[in-house]
Parts: structure tokens; C-alpha cells; sequence
């Protein structure tokens, strides 16, 4: 009998699809990265269905379409009262299960069927305002015991949400990013010996605030940035946008590069801290029977296109990193990189068939385990992916070779190549009607069911009001 694998997930928040050396992007340093998943499968097309961080997560740890988990926006304080999650399904499969940094969930101390949680959601915006964040997150007391009463996680002096820009203002191991790490390697140590585990690694950053160790800064400082993406469909007197007064997003040219470079050096300080988490998983023996999988939530649309941060169905935004390293002992040939359609829901039911536990019938993700040993073909047709947000409120399909995009408060439509045009620069809408009809009816399709009302008649409605929850999860919450 196959021993159980333990299992690591390292999932790193708003880190963009395209930003690792294994992904084709030269300009980013992650060798780390590179060699973990340089015998793994990188799948080339995989996205976040509604990128932003909390209805991402509902996907991750539920496996559930984000129509069916009830989040298709942005709209926090909602509880999580999901019966079948990802950890609770290990759990009961007899790992010991355990989580080390951002959850962001609510309450915010929920475990998600996670044995135990050392939490650090970032600014926690909620619990700050409510006075309470010191009694939630287990960062922030570590980091007042370690450099004195009065120090904070803002002492950088950036907005929590925003692109300027200042290197953390203490020594490079009180970061968070490498709290998570030195908090994930000492579970290792404590973990219970007699079972296989399940080990959440999750990074806050690249997310705001752009505070990196001084080192990662100045490493990008004097290279030559690649161009940002600006598709022939963007008005040129469109703004940039507004984060908030806290989180300011700045616009002159100088600041821009900046961001864009402290963006970077965010990443490659996880590629390092990614380097000690392997060490310490081989000094103790556990790096032949353990499987890796590497995600993010959603991405960063990080100036392209002139806009910033998530929410939006481009590809610096919607597209994901997602890399899967089966363990050693499985001696399984694996395929180096596949263009099958993945969402985050895929990684629920991937965890529990590696592990031999059972798929629950609420899962509606796909295990992706197939298609990372050769044994599967492409064979998903499409993913249906929205963001309730405003005026730029937007539902889209991705057939992984076209994109499809409609605003549903403006009736804009978009059709790109993503094969050939991955940056989205150019909109084909007006060139190709009958790939937009087809592409229309796949979404029609899709929201013909849904509350809102979007679909009249076999026509898209333009206007309708969108929700960020659905009616079933808002009255679950008002119950409790």
C-alpha cells in the first residue's frame, strides 16, 4: 500500500500568472521557484474565477464554483459556515492538518477544519477599526515582543492597499513573509510523527503594502523594466483609479517604476524564504514523500492597461500560478507543463485523490492529478469567471485559447486571443462576430439561472444590479 503523502501548499497573495523565470518571465529572479517545479507540471492556463481574496479562498478551500459558494465580489464579514472543506476532509483522513499566515476568512479566527491557525491576514482592516486585531493576529504580538511595544506592521509608512513604495523598516526576519516561513518550518518540528501532513503555507505578499527588505529593492533597482501592456482598447484619458486615502496609488512615471520594481522584489523575497522552507523539509527527511503545489489567489494588474491591483478579467489579474511537484517516492513520470484549463476549485479534489480521501459531492472542482502524470486530455470547454464591482462589474469566458468579456453595466464587450496575445492588446470584438456570438451564448448559458437577472429572453441584460453575495449566503449569515 502507497504511503500517504504529506502534502505542502504554498499559496502567495495577488502574485501575477506570469511572474516566475518557469513561467517565461526573464525579468523576475526565482530560481528557487524554477528548480522546485522544474521536475513538476506548471499549468500554463489557470485562473482565478472571481479574483480577489476572499471569494478566491471560498474556491480553494471549498472546491466549489464561486455561483454555488455564494461569493462573486468582494464583501467581507460574511461567516464561512461551509460543512466540507479542503483541511476538514484531510483531517478526517487522518492528516494533521495545520495553516501559517493569511486566511482571511470570517470571523477571522474560523480553523476552516484546520487542526490549528497562526494567522496574519495583513492589515485586517475589520479589527482594526473594531479595536479587536491584536486578539486575532499572531504576526503582530511576535513582532512587538521581538522589536519593542510600540512597533507596528505599517511602520513602513505605505498604504496597506496602495502602490507607493518603502522597504521594511526593520531587520529582514521580523517580515512577515519571513515570519510565515520560520512559523511553517518550526510546524515541521511539532507536528505528530505518526501522521502525514497537511501543511498551508501562505504568504501575504506580493499583496500591498510594498515594504520589501532594502536587499530585494536594490537588486532590481538599475535594471531595465520590461514595457507595461496597453491594449489598443484603453481610453488614453482613462485614470488610473484611487486605492483609498490610506493607499495611495501614484501616477507619475517615476513612482510607477518604482512600484513596479518593489512588485519584483516582493516575489523574489518569497523565492528565497521558498529555499529555507525545502531545506528544512529535506534536513528532516520529509522531502521525499511530500507533495508541493504552488498557487496564488488572483493577480496584479500592476499598472498594465493603466489600472492596478484585481477584480478585472485580464490576465495580469485573473490569471494564476499554479505548479504541481508530485512526490519523489511516487517515481510517476509527470508532464512539464499543460495548457488544461485549471481553476483554483481543482485544488480541493487534486488534494484529497493524492491523499486517498473522499471527494465530497459539493465539490465541483476537477482533480488535476491526470493531467500531471499524461493520462488525461484537455478536455474542460470553458471557465465562467465575474467580479461584482461598480461600474466595472464584469462576467467573462475563457475557452483557454479566446477570452470572452462582457461589463455588464455598460454592455462593453472584449474578445482576445489568449494564446497569441496573453497581454490582451488586442480586442477583437469588432473582427471576429461569430467567435463573440459563440462565446456570447456560452455565457448566456451560464447566467441564465442566476438571481440577478442578467439573462431576459436569450439576451444578455444590460444595467442589471450586481451582487457581491448571493441571497442563500446572506441568509445563512443573518441566521448566525
Amino acid at each position: 500500500m502507497k504511503q500517504k503523502p504529506n502534502i505542502v501548499m504554498i499559496i502567495v497573495d495577488q502574485w501575477r500568472g506570469d511572474c516566475a523565470g518557469i513561467l517565461g518571465n526573464h525579468f523576475v529572479d526565482t530560481p528557487n521557484l524554477d528548480r522546485i517545479f522544474s521536475k513538476g507540471t506548471v499549468f500554463s492556463q489557470a485562473y482565478s474565477a472571481v479574483p480577489s481574496c476572499i471569494a478566491a479562498r471560498a474556491s480553494l478551500l471549498t472546491g466549489m464554483a464561486p455561483k454555488n459558494h455564494g461569493r462573486v465580489g468582494y464583501q467581507d464579514r460574511v461567516p464561512w459556515n461551509y460543512p466540507d472543506t479542503l483541511p476538514g476532509k484531510l483531517a478526517e483522513a487522518g492528516y494533521h492538518t495545520h495553516c501559517v499566515g493569511k486566511m482571511h476568512v470570517f470571523p477571522a479566527r474560523n480553523l476552516m477544519g484546520f487542526h490549528s491557525v497562526e494567522l496574519h491576514d495583513g492589515y485586517l482592516h475589520n479589527e482594526r477599526c473594531r479595536g479587536s486585531h491584536d486578539m486575532v493576529d499572531d504576526y503582530l504580538p511576535w513582532l512587538r515582543e521581538k522589536c519593542g511595544a510600540e512597533v507596528d506592521i505599517i511602520d513602513a509608512g505605505v498604504g496597506c492597499n496602495g502602490y507607493s513604495v518603502s522597504p521594511w523598516p526593520y531587520e529582514e526576519r521580523y517580515h512577515p513573509t519571513s515570519w510565515v516561513t520560520s512559523r511553517s518550518i518550526d510546524f515541521l518540528r511539532r507536528r505528530d510523527p505518526g501522521k502525514p501532513f497537511f501543511l498551508k503555507v501562505s504568504y501575504h505578499r506580493p499583496h500591498p503594502p510594498l515594504d520589501p527588505p532594502k536587499y530585494y529593492l536594490d537588486r532590481y533597482l538599475n535594471r531595465e523594466l520590461p514595457p507595461l501592456s496597453l491594449g489598443d482598447w484603453v481610453d488614453p484619458e482613462q485614470k488610473i483609479g484611487d486605492r483609498g486615502i490610506d493607499s495611495p496609488v501614484p501616477t507619475d512615471e517615476k513612482q510607477i517604476d518604482l512600484a513596479r520594481r518593489a512588485y519584483y522584489a516582493q516575489l523574489t523575497h518569497i523565492d528565497c524564504q521558498l529555499n529555507r522552507l525545502i531545506h528544512a523539509l529535506n534536513e528532516r527527511g520529509l522531502l521525499d514523500n511530500t507533495m508541493l503545489l504552488f498557487v496564488s489567489d488572483h493577480g496584479d494588474m500592476l499598472y498594465d492597461h493603466r489600472r492596478v491591483a484585481k477584480t478585472l478579467p485580464y490576465s495580469a489579474s485573473a490569471k494564476i500560478p499554479l505548479m504541481i511537484k508530485l512526490p519523489d517516492s511516487w517515481k510517476a513520470d509527470t508532464v512539464a507543463n499543460t495548457d488544461a484549463l485549471a481553476e483554483l476549485r481543482d485544488i480541493m479534489p487534486t488534494l484529497l485523490e493524492a491523499a486517498g480521501a473522499e471527494v465530497p459531492e459539493t465539490v465541483e472542482g476537477i482533480s488535476l492529478l491526470p493531467y500531471c502524470k499524461g493520462e488525461k486530455e484537455y478536455d474542460r470547454e470553458c471557465i465562467h469567471g465575474e467580479h461584482a464591482s461598480g461600474h466595472d462589474s464584469n462576467h467573462w469566458i475563457t475557452t483557454g485559447k479566446e477570452m470572452y468579456i462582457w461589463y455588464s453595466q455598460t454592455g462593453e464587450e472584449q474578445l482576445f486571443n489568449v494564446k497569441k496575445d496573453p497581454d490582451n492588446i488586442k480586442n477583437l470584438a469588432k473582427h471576429k462576430p461569430e467567435r463573440l456570438e459563440c462565446l456570447r451564448k456560452c455565457l448566456v448559458k451560464e447566467l441564465k439561472p442566476r438571481e440577478e437577472n442578467y439573462v431576459i429572453d436569450g439576451k444578455l441584460v444590460v444595467g442589471v444590479k450586481p451582487k457581491s453575495i448571493l441571497s442563500f449566503l446572506e441568509k445563512q449569515g443573518s441566521k448566525k
